[in-house]
């Protein structure tokens, strides 16, 4: 029996969509180490759940022959699918059409979708990889552009927007990640520039590789930019899967609960001995978090770029948290320009998508100096203060050794609304560390001292006695407990689920006024 034309005709035009710029194309892509789009997708998503829509949409344009360069879908891959079982809205750009270049009906599907996610309460991701605006569209391409960029702020805060840069990523079309919540990129193959290298060069004569301007190494140790790098396609993708698991699917849902074999009243001896009698000697913040978070689970996001703070997504007792932690074995923990913005937009991010917050605190103060004064640190570091004091999630506080001066009123202490604070014995909780401070109120004593060094030593020791420790605080209600750091997983747990159904809310506004 023949096939009906008119449903072979449709098999055919399907056949031509899932070819996108052709063979040739599609081969030259692979060469160069990378997936088409239809491929990607098939390894972002559940195996046979993507629908694609618009697949046979073309763009209008007649002008420097055009009309001649017509291909079905105009150069991305729209739809949806689901991730470990939970729905997802897709755009995957398809550089073998006119190099993934965005035009007005390439912009007008990528909307559409947004549209869709936000009305249905989705996360969307973009697989990124664009030559960027498409030159014969002219100014249409800009405004299409410009639309994307207003669906990308109208949907921040409600669902979650991934960023997976593929390929060159130029000009206007970096903007759009930029707003989004979180940026993935590969290492050697993907590049984001405002310019790109040929234009630096003219303006500044600076000679630059497009790896050294806009690679992945570049923006996820140096600018920030990027928030997790991997090795390959595959990786990066895997890595999109993972970050999904501990998302909500918008802001009026809970992020998923995925129980655990890992015993909630775990107690860990080594966290007795990880902090040294020292208080100088640095240890990994990591590993205190490893051998707290159900089965050592930590998803850490700009690993590479102000390393002095930590931030990532974990699980306490299946419950899904962000972490935030100085580092002291970087900087000794200390806040700067960078860290205090790293860690004040992952905070936002949180709170915006109801994930509690659980700051592990070890800090000496703000990074003093002209290069940091000149550069903003107060502007900078009130952002993290503010990002704090607005987020009304649960904020749970563990003090492991170091808070000291205005860095201790910034990290989610009890007086800017912290739900739970407790504090290691090994905490020094003080306006400043024990030698400095002796240095400012004894400072008349110690030059009439006889041995100035021996009277220093004593009078630091007394100092340490008195304030540089946990119960002045405790006494104070500032600390609702000192625990032996063995405990810290059970006390975690215990309340989070106390703080399960808690209610907080800030003055009626529009929007506040985050010091930019």
């Amino acid at each position: 029996m023949s096939e009906n034309p008119s449903i072979q005709h449709l098999k055919e035009l399907r056949e031509q969509a899932a070819l996108g710029g052709g063979p040739a194309r599609i081969e030259a892509q692979h060469k160069h180490g990378r997936l088409t789009a239809r491929e990607r997708l098939a390894l972002l998503l559940d195996r046979g759940s993507f629908r694609e829509i618009d697949a046979f949409i073309t763009h209008n344009s007649t002008n420097f022959g055009m009309e001649n360069k017509k291909y079905l879908g105009d150069g991305v891959v729209t739809g949806w699918g689901t991730i470990d079982g939970r729905l997802v809205y897709v755009f995957s750009q398809d550089f073998t059409v006119m190099g993934g270049s965005l035009g007005e009906a390439h912009a007008r599907k990528i909307v559409k979708i947004m549209k869709m996610a936000l009305k249905n309460g989705a996360p969307v991701i973009g697989l990124n990889d664009s030559g960027g605006a498409r030159i014969q569209e002219g100014v249409v391409s800009l405004g299409g552009y410009a639309d994307i960029f207003l669906q990308n702020t109208l949907a921040s805060g409600v669902i979650p927007q991934i960023s997976v840069i593929m390929g060159p990523c130029a000009g206007g079309a970096v903007y759009s990640p930029a707003l989004t919540d979180f940026i993935f990129m590969v290492r050697n193959s993907s590049y984001m520039f405002v310019t790109g290298p040929e234009v630096v060069k003219t303006v500044t004569h600076e000679d630059v590789t497009f790896e050294d301007l806009g690679g992945a190494s570049v923006h996820s140790e140096t600018s920030g930019v990027c928030h997790v790098a991997a090795d390959s396609e595959a990786d990066t993708l895997y890595l999109v899967r993972k970050l999904l698991s501990y998302l909500p699917q918008n802001n009026l849902e809970d992020p998923p609960f995925t129980p655990s074999t890992d015993d909630p009243l775990r107690a860990d001896d080594l966290l007795d001995e990880i902090v040294p009698d020292d208080p100088s000697k640095p240890y990994d913040i990591k590993e205190v978090i490893r051998h707290i978070v159900d089965d050592g689970q930590f998803f850490e996001i700009h690993e590479a770029y102000a390393p002095n703070i930590v931030v990532g997504f974990a699980r306490l007792g299946g419950h899904s948290v962000g972490i935030v932690a100085n580092q002291p074995a970087v900087l000794a923990g200390v806040l700067d320009i960078a860290a205090s913005e790293k860690a004040g937009r992952f905070v936002r991010f949180c709170d915006a998508f109801n994930i509690p917050v659980v700051t592990f605190e070890d800090v000496p103060g703000f990074l003093p100096g002209t290069h940091q004064e000149h550069g903003g640190i107060i502007r900078s570091g009130a952002k993290l203060l503010y990002a704090y004091c607005e987020a009304t999630v649960p904020k749970l506080t563990v003090i492991t050794r170091k808070a000291y001066g205005g860095a201790y009123d910034v990290m989610s202490s009890k007086h800017i609304r912290g739900d739970f604070n407790v504090a290691w014995p090994s905490a020094e909780i003080a306006v400043m560390g024990p030698d400095g401070a002796v240095n400012i109120i004894f400072r008349k004593e110690l030059a009439e001292a006889e041995d100035p060094l021996k009277r220093k030593a004593e009078l630091v020791a007394e100092y340490r006695e008195k304030f540089a420790n946990p119960y002045v605080a405790a006494s104070r209600g500032y600390l609702d407990d000192v625990i032996r750091p063995r405990e810290t997983r059970s006390r975690l747990i215990n309340a989070l689920e106390m703080l399960a159904n808690k209610r907080d809310s800030n003055p009626p506004k529009k929007h506040g006024n985050i010091p930019l």
